[in-house]
């Protein structure tokens, strides 16, 4: 049976993909938006990392995800949207949206994201970096309105795509 539980520091060096020191930074500041699914012997199935942020004021405050992964061996069986889901849930309180960013590329995920409600909200010219001389990717940002935001205002898309020093 899997178990989903809050992150801990260990956590970070068990799979990761990214730089300790931020990562610790985001736990540190929005615990609750680190969750990890765990096998029963203990392996790692899968992880959601995310925050808190935006504008009460322009009714822009929202859940963003970080980082959403689940291991080859553990995917297509619900992991990812039970996260997603978890996620959601803690965003709710106080919430719009929640938002998330993927590379326009990546298919697989863009389409596992429209299944779970999000739609593309605006495209972010050359938000990834390249590596071996590649040109930059572009990506989608993604979002799903919250109870919140009753007149969805929040997922309206942007009608001409955007670079990465406009978004805020």
């Amino acid at each position: 049976m899997t178990t989903l539980r809050p992150f801990n520091c260990d956590d970070l060096f068990k799979f990761n993909n990214y730089g300790i020191p931020f990562y610790l930074q985001y736990l540190a500041h929005w615990p609750e938006y680190f969750i990890v699914a765990e096998a029963p012997g203990g392996e790692l199935m899968g992880y959601v990392m995310g925050k808190a942020e935006g504008s009460v004021a322009r009714e822009e405050w929202h859940g963003h995800v970080t980082a959403l992964s689940v291991a080859p061996e553990f995917r297509r069986l619900g992991l990812a949207a039970k996260l997603m889901d978890m996620l959601e849930e803690i965003s709710e309180k106080g919430g719009f949206f929640v938002d998330l960013f993927v590379r326009v590329s990546n298919q697989v995920a863009v389409s596992m994201y429209k299944r779970l409600g999000y739609s593309v909200y605006r495209t972010v010219i050359e938000y990834y970096s390249a590596s071996n001389g590649e040109p930059d990717e572009d990506a989608y940002d993604m979002r799903k309105a919250l109870s919140r935001d009753t007149e969805k205002k929040s997922i309206i898309p942007l009608p001409h795509p955007v670079r990465p020093e406009d978004i805020e």
